[in-house]
């Protein structure tokens, strides 16, 4: 079970950009083409990356294995705590549209959930800004983030020197 359960740190930025452009376009096609039925691989995703990294998410096996190899020839390694928290925000919105469809009948506002989801993942995927990150870094400035997690995203850091340091914990 520990295998499978677990998420990756370090974490290949290339990688995780390649999910987020994925994110990107599953929830604007969902808006576009007003189809509620993608919302649902849209938060079994996220809810697959946060309890198992990229092992039992489709786009992050197409991510890890097959795009970003073929995009650099080594990877960008970045800390895994801020990328799994971002991951959980995603769970969030993800659900949140999924309940707000399905379970309360606003579909405006399910749009408006997917829509912001979309904002997050164009910022990572083309830009390399990380929401999530930046949330997780104010955080981690508040004492809200435990010391240990901290710690283990400076000791991968110290064992890992091609690793990208990012302001604010993102």
């Amino acid at each position: 079970m520990r295998s499978v359960f677990g998420f990756p740190h370090p974490v290949n930025e290339i990688a995780a950009r390649v999910v987020a452009g994925g994110v990107f376009i599953l929830a604007v096609a969902a808006i576009a083409f007003q189809e509620p039925w993608l919302l649902v691989p849209l938060a079994y995703g996220f809810w697959a990356r946060v309890l198992t990294g990229p092992k039992l998410s489709p786009l992050g096996q197409l991510a890890t294995r097959v795009i970003a190899p073929r995009l650099s020839a080594s990877p960008r390694l970045v800390a895994g705590p801020p990328k799994r928290f971002a991951q959980a925000m995603g769970v969030v919105f993800s659900t949140t549209a999924l309940i707000l469809w399905f379970g309360a009948g606003e579909g405006a506002a399910t749009w408006v959930v997917v829509g912001l989801l979309a904002t997050a993942a164009l910022a990572e995927s083309a830009f390399g800004f990380c929401i999530g990150c930046r949330v997780f870094g104010r955080l981690m400035k508040l004492g809200i983030v435990p010391a240990e997690v901290c710690a283990a995203c400076a000791d991968i850091s110290l064992r890992h020197p091609e690793i990208r340091q990012q302001p604010a914990g993102g």
